[in-house]
């Protein structure tokens, strides 16, 4: 892959023999300005419309994303420990979730603890009439 387009006179001029040159510097002229990518993909039967897939590429590096606004990575917690860690301080789902789980396992404590001591003494109750009626 060769650039052929025109150089910036700031740019100075290629190394000779240079195809990597010419490379580095599309890719660097890239990431610098952003390239936009589009595409549409249709899929028709008998004049149908069975699908669409609408692309939308953006490449440019990271300070350039930033600089048009640009910034979804920061704030997905899958893909951010800060995020994460913010989610967690300002009280995000993941705490309403570990309380939820909280409250429900004291219920099933309770329950089982109630069902355990009902079970005892309906057993120690049911065993002694047996004991006086077999005598």
């Amino acid at each position: 892959m060769s650039w052929t387009g025109a150089r910036s006179p700031l740019a100075g001029g290629s190394p000779p023999g240079g195809g990597s040159a010419n490379l580095a510097d599309l890719l660097e002229r890239i990431l610098d300005k952003g390239i936009v990518i589009v595409g549409d993909v249709r899929v028709n039967l008998l004049d149908i419309e069975l699908l669409t897939i609408k692309l939308r590429l953006l490449v440019a590096s990271v300070d350039r994303a930033k600089e048009m606004g640009i910034d979804w990575w920061e704030h997905d917690p899958s893909l951010s420990s800060r995020a994460r860690r913010e989610d967690g301080v300002e009280g995000g789902r993941d705490r309403e979730l570990e309380e939820e789980n909280r409250r429900l396992r004291e219920r099933l404590a309770a329950l089982e603890a109630g069902a355990s001591e009902a079970g005892v003494s309906e057993a120690g109750e049911g065993a002694e009439p047996r004991r006086g009626s077999g005598s």
